[in-house]
């Protein structure tokens, strides 16, 4: 049987921390959808099909690894794609905390699939998505913080926060 782990987020955008971890998983798993989630009640910077399309890129030469995207429940986006993993990154004690809690309410509603947290390389520890966002939204240089396959400089956000002085 297959094992098919499915790694969620919003991925906005997708950093050098998210890449490390699906590239460790990879020794874990046969196949990770990458699953870009829709979430309604925030605003993204990037568009979902341009998140998709850094991830695609990153990912580029790994055929293992699928770039999806996905609304609603995340056990039931595991469920449609017949995945029986939920694979998280752990960067602190805060976020144990907060994965904890989503893992222990999506194994109460779907007990057949296990969530996976590996934790972050400690070099990774202090990158997310809303510092490498809000270095971006600034006009400052984030490349260090995204794969080598993306060019953050192609992309525009949905709305040009940066400002000259």
């Amino acid at each position: 049987m297959k094992k098919i782990a499915v790694f969620p987020g919003s991925f906005d955008p997708f950093t050098i921390g998210h890449e490390a971890i699906v590239r460790r998983a990879l020794s874990l798993f046969d196949e990770i959808i990458i699953a870009v989630g829709a979430n309604t009640l925030k605003k993204s910077f990037y568009p979902l099909d341009t998140r998709k399309e850094m991830i695609g890129k990153a990912f580029k030469d790994e055929p293992r690894v699928i770039v999806d995207h996905y609304t609603g429940l995340t056990v039931d986006f595991c469920k449609l794609k017949g995945a029986g993993y939920l694979l998280r990154g752990l960067r602190t004690s805060a976020d144990f905390e907060f994965e904890r809690a989503i893992g222990q309410v999506n194994k109460s509603m779907a007990p057949e699939i296990e969530s996976v947290f590996l934790l972050t390389a400690p070099d990774h520890s202090f990158i997310n998505s809303t510092i490498v966002r809000d270095i971006i939204m600034n006009g400052g240089d984030a490349s260090r913080f995204v794969p080598e396959g993306i060019n953050i400089k192609d992309y525009k956000g949905t709305e040009d926060l940066s400002f000259k002085l």
